[in-house]
C-alpha cells in the first residue's frame, strides 16, 4: 500500500503540491488525472524515490521511496513521457538491465516486442517515436515490478498500439501489481482505469473507483435535457448529462465527463466523495 500525509513540494516559490494525503491500494490500476502544470509528472517522481518530499511523508510498504533502498527499487518501475533512446539493441538492452528486476523475464519482454510488432535485434536509437515508447513498455511489463508509475504511456502511439498497450498492461500485470498512470488521453484508457485521482490546484479532488462515482453520479446518455444536469457534453446520436443519483440506479461512467464535471462543480461534487479539498 501507498499512504501519503500532508505532502507538499515546490519549485522555488511556486507550490505544485500542497498538503496531499491519500491512500492507494494494492492491485487496482489508477488513472492520474489533471490539467497541465498540477503536479502528476511530480508526484511520480515522488513515489518512485528520484525526489525527496520538502514536507509530509510517503511510504510504500512502510518504506521511504527517497530512501532509495534496493528492495524498493528493484520492485518498482517509473516510465517518464519521454523515453530514452538507447544505443543498444533491444534485446541487448533488456539482457543488460533486467537484471536490476529479480523477476524480469526476458522471454516475456519478447513476447510483449513481438505483440507490439516491435524488432528485437533492432537499435533502440533508430526506432521510431513510438517503436521505442512500445521498446520500453515491454521492459517494464516485463520487470514483474510490483508498483508501477507511468507518466502518458500512450503519447506517441497510433491507434493500433494503443490498444495493443490496454490489452498488455491487462494481460501482463499481475493481479497484486498497483499501477498509477498519469495521462491526458482519457479516451485511450478508461476501460482499463480505476480507481480515478483528479489532481487540481495542489489537492486532491477525487481519489474514487469507478463503482462509488456510479453510486453519486449518473451518467445520462439520453436525448432528454436533466434540469439538474451539472454537466452537459453534445454528440451525434444526442448528449451525455452527469448529475447526482438520487435513485441509486447504475450507469456507465464515462471519465472525461466525469473528469468536466468535477472541473466545472469542485464545491459541489468533492464532498459526494469525502475528500473536501485540501485548504
Amino acid at each position: 500500500m501507498i499512504e501519503i500525509n500532508n505532502l507538499a513540494f515546490s519549485y522555488g516559490p511556486k507550490t505544485v503540491l500542497k498538503n496531499i494525503s491519500m491512500k492507494v491500494s494494492e492491485g487496482n490500476i489508477y488513472g492520474l488525472l489533471g490539467e497541465n502544470g498540477v503536479g502528476k509528472t511530480t508526484l511520480l517522481t515522488l513515489l518512485c524515490g528520484l525526489k525527496k518530499p520538502q514536507e509530509g511523508t510517503i511510504l510504500v510498504d512502510g518504506r521511504n521511496p527517497f530512501d532509495r533502498q534496493p528492495s524498493l527499487l528493484s520492485d518498482q518501475f517509473y516510465l517518464p513521457d519521454e523515453v530514452t533512446p538507447v544505443h543498444a539493441k533491444a534485446i541487448d538492452f533488456a539482457k543488460e538491465h533486467g537484471v536490476f528486476w529479480p523477476n524480469f523475464d526476458l522471454e516475456k519482454f519478447e513476447k510483449i516486442l513481438t505483440e507490439f510488432e516491435v524488432e528485437a535485434q533492432q537499435r533502440m536509437d533508430a526506432m521510431s517515436a513510438g517503436q521505442l515508447k512500445k521498446a520500453w513498455i515491454s521492459f517494464a511489463l516485463a520487470c514483474n515490478a510490483k508498483y508501477y508509475y507511468l507518466d502518458e504511456p500512450t503519447n506517441g502511439l497510433d491507434i493500433p498500439s494503443k490498444a495493443q498497450f490496454r490489452k498488455a498492461v491487462t494481460k501482463y500485470t499481475a493481479e497484486d501489481s498497483t499501477l498509477i498512470i498519469s495521462t491526458h488521453q482519457v479516451r485511450d484508457l478508461e476501460n482499463i482505469i480505476d480507481p480515478i485521482i483528479i489532481l487540481d490546484n495542489q489537492a486532491v479532488l477525487v481519489n474514487a473507483s469507478m463503482q462509488e462515482i456510479s453510486e453519486k453520479l449518473f451518467f445520462d446518455y439520453g436525448t432528454e435535457l436533466h434540469p439538474g444536469a451539472l454537466y452537459l457534453e453534445q454528440t451525434p446520436g444526442g448528449c451525455i448529462q452527469v448529475y447526482p443519483n438520487t435513485t441509486g440506479e447504475e450507469s456507465k461512467v464515462n471519465v472525461e465527463a466525469f473528469f468536466n464535471t468535477v472541473h466545472a462543480h469542485k464545491d459541489l461534487v468533492n464532498p459526494l466523495f469525502n475528500n473536501p479539498v485540501n485548504e
